[in-house]
């Protein structure tokens, strides 16, 4: 199958014993997995949560990969098993401030067990609903889901039914501002093995786009990348529908597979537009706020490839939910994959859990995301994939001695 035919609309068959698997994971994620072992819940270590604090932790660099670089989230059972997640700076969400995440969390968790987390981290009550889903809840979710791997002794993508244990990559860009730089850069990203690249155009003064620009941009990428080389485009929605329209056709022309976020997500009738209009698959998902809110996205033809991320609609348990919706309605899933070690964890175990999932998205240069207190690296292979981890939770190893080294203060 060449690089191309990952096209729009496609359809993917849903295995039966993977969907039942996923569904019954995040109804029951507590049942999935001590099945998953072979006993039963009441025979799993106590996973009563006594404490929930955040590490305080030195920056040891700057830039748009280290926005969750300042804090790290823990919360404890009484077994003495600690969840992990970032909670420091990321993507903008309407409901949320980072700095109330550990009062926020305490009152929710104290004395509950992580066996209750589909409990602990719903948004279906109506008063929550309305607001959008609530970040705290989706790091609290990510946490949970860390510790029920690591009490099994299994990585969350086994828990949640297991579809494949590597997926392929693409590099996924920092915002260049010439066109020269992403000439160079993908003619490295080629060498280093990756199948495809996705280009992040240049941003003007105040968070906007010269549309041309970024037209010069691809045809030069493309030119540098060969005809039958995979190529991405995400301008994070910053042009006019017609803007959209002019660089869209061009993607056609050019023959890329993917047209990430061309306008803002809001405008679901432009969306329609755009999808009615262009062959390149349209895909949003990114800056949706609520699994409840992709039914009418779905439903009216506003995308042809759902996103996600995974703080934005309650975690992996939320992300779960959005893929098996996708899959539902015959669309590919792609996740938001962009950031530090613990942002891809829990996009790439949602991942390797659906049958809908393509792609990989990998910051590069490779190593951006690197943090000093985990002992393991994400890393596409000689073959161009990233393969699955082997440990236990969300499969990427703190290294203790140095976190304590990095941790300034601990807030509890």
């Amino acid at each position: 199958m060449s690089a191309h035919s990952v096209s729009r609309r496609r359809f993917f068959g849903a295995s039966t014993l993977g969907a039942i698997a996923g569904v019954s994971a995040v109804a029951d994620p507590a049942r999935a997995a001590a099945q998953a072992v072979g006993v039963k819940p009441a025979d799993l270590p106590d996973l009563t949560i006594k404490e929930v604090k955040v590490y305080n932790l030195e920056r040891t660099g700057a830039g748009p990969t280290n926005r969750g670089y300042s804090q790290l989230a823990g919360i404890v059972t009484e077994s003495g098993i600690e969840g992990n997640y970032t909670v420091a700076g990321r993507y903008f969400h309407p409901n949320w401030s980072n700095l109330g995440w550990l009062d926020y969390a305490k009152p929710v968790l104290a004395g509950k067990s992580a066996l209750d987390l589909p409990a602990l981290t719903s948004q279906w009550e109506p008063s929550k609903r309305r607001l959008g889903q609530s970040s705290y809840a989706s790091a609290i979710d990510n946490c949970l889901w860390d510790i029920l791997g690591k009490a099994v002794g299994l990585p969350v993508y086994r828990i949640l039914g297991a579809y494949k244990n590597r997926v392929l990559a693409y590099a996924s860009t920092q915002h260049h501002k010439t066109v020269e730089a992403f000439v160079t850069e993908v003619q490295k990203c080629k060498a280093e093995g990756f199948k495809a690249y996705k280009i992040h155009p240049p941003s003007t003064p105040g968070g906007g786009a010269d549309y041309k620009l970024d037209m010069e941009v691809a045809k030069a990428v493309r030119k540098a990348a060969g005809d039958d080389y995979t190529l991405l485009m995400d301008p994070v929605g910053v042009y006019t529908r017609e803007e959209a329209i002019k660089v869209g056709r061009l993607m056609d022309e050019l023959h890329f597979v993917a047209y990430e976020d061309p306008i803002p997500t809001s405008d679901i009738e432009g969306l329609v537009e755009l999808c009615r209009a262009l062959d390149v698959p349209i895909h949003i998902g990114e800056f949706i706020f609520s699994p409840y809110n992709y039914a009418e996205y779905i439903r009216r033809g506003a995308l042809d490839v759902v996103r996600f991320i995974v703080d934005n609609i309650g975690g992996i348990t939320g992300g779960m939910k959005v893929a098996r919706l996708a899959e539902c309605f015959g669309l590919e899933c792609a996740p938001h994959n962009w950031g530090e070690v613990l942002d891809h964890a829990v996009h790439f175990h949602c991942e390797l859990a659906m049958p809908n999932n393509v792609w990989f998205e990998m910051t590069v240069p490779q190593g951006a995301g690197d943090r000093p207190y985990f002992k393991d690296r994400i890393r596409i292979a000689p073959d161009g994939y990233v393969y699955a981890p082997t440990k236990p939770g969300l499969g990427y190893e703190i290294d203790r001695d140095i976190l304590d080294k990095m941790t300034k203060s601990v807030s509890r």
